[in-house]
């Protein structure tokens, strides 16, 4: 298995810089790391470059010019220009756990994906975390983030749990295995196979359509909400309305009403399904 990571961002390079701590704090290193570039600036570009040439990871930088909210458009791109045949999908705000690598890879199963977790940080909490807390585990620790002003609720068990509690929280959860763009894996062939995502949808549910299509095909989501984590780094939401969510939640009802495996919306244009 040659796994690739997924990492769309848009003009956001500080909070990139600290995802990009993340990756090279990982503890199985083989991965390729694949910037899917939503059309953002020469900060971005300088970035990767620097993170390109410290050595420590295997980068490609997947890029097109900034023409609206096309994340989808680009994530397309990035399944089809990496070589790997298993890839996670994450954020540019979304900072990995030391062992995140090697959790995606240990859980992927054929006919399948993995569902993983996030646990999201306050602004002020975002703001403080440094390189340090990242290469040395500190900022997966709650108490070290609860000294940094973050609130103490049940959502901490994402950091706290064990590998053997976080098993079985992973099994009493109440809540589905789905794909989250925050934190999903699963094999190339699958999204190929259901052409990829939908490039009609905007912000809101757009990672959640093609797993649907992935489920509806016969793809089995393995819930590891509690055991592949991720610290979401806080930011606002300016390209969210109304309007997009109505959109992309009809095309969303229209896949589960009629079991859809296919969009033609998607990597190829030129066939149905």
């Amino acid at each position: 298995m040659k796994m690739g990571v997924v990492v769309t961002t848009y003009n956001s390079p500080r909070w990139l810089e600290k995802v990009m701590w993340g990756y090279e704090a990982q503890s199985d290193p083989d991965f390729e790391l694949i910037i899917a570039d939503d059309g953002s600036g020469q900060e971005t570009a300088e970035v990767i470059e620097r993170y390109k040439a410290r050595g420590r990871l295997n980068i490609r930088h997947v890029w097109h010019e900034d023409d609206g909210f096309r994340k989808t458009v680009i994530l397309n791109k990035a399944i089809v220009e990496t070589p790997c045949d298993y890839l996670a999908f994450t954020d540019g705000d979304c900072i990995p756990r030391g062992d995140y690598i090697a959790s995606h890879k240990a859980a992927a199963r054929p006919g399948h994906f993995v569902s993983g977790g996030l646990y999201r940080l306050t602004m002020p909490v975002s703001d403080a975390i440094t390189e340090p807390m990242v290469a040395d585990g500190t900022a997966f620790q709650f108490e070290a983030l609860n000294k940094l002003g973050q609130t103490r609720d049940h959502k901490r068990m994402k950091l706290t749990a064990g590998p053997r509690l976080a098993h079985w929280l992973n099994r009493l959860t109440p809540t589905g295995a789905t794909w989250n763009g925050g934190n999903s894996s699963g094999w190339k062939a699958d999204m190929v196979a259901v052409n990829g995502f939908d490039e009609r949808m905007q912000y809101g549910g757009l990672d959640r359509e093609m797993g649907e299509r992935m489920m509806n095909r016969g793809v089995k989501g393995i819930q590891a909400r509690y055991s592949v984590i991720m610290l979401h780094l806080d930011h606002k939401r300016g390209y969210e309305n109304p309007e997009t969510w109505a959109k992309n939640n009809a095309i969303r009802k229209n896949v589960r009403d009629n079991k859809l495996v296919w969009t033609e919306f998607g990597i190829r244009k030129d066939v149905g399904q």
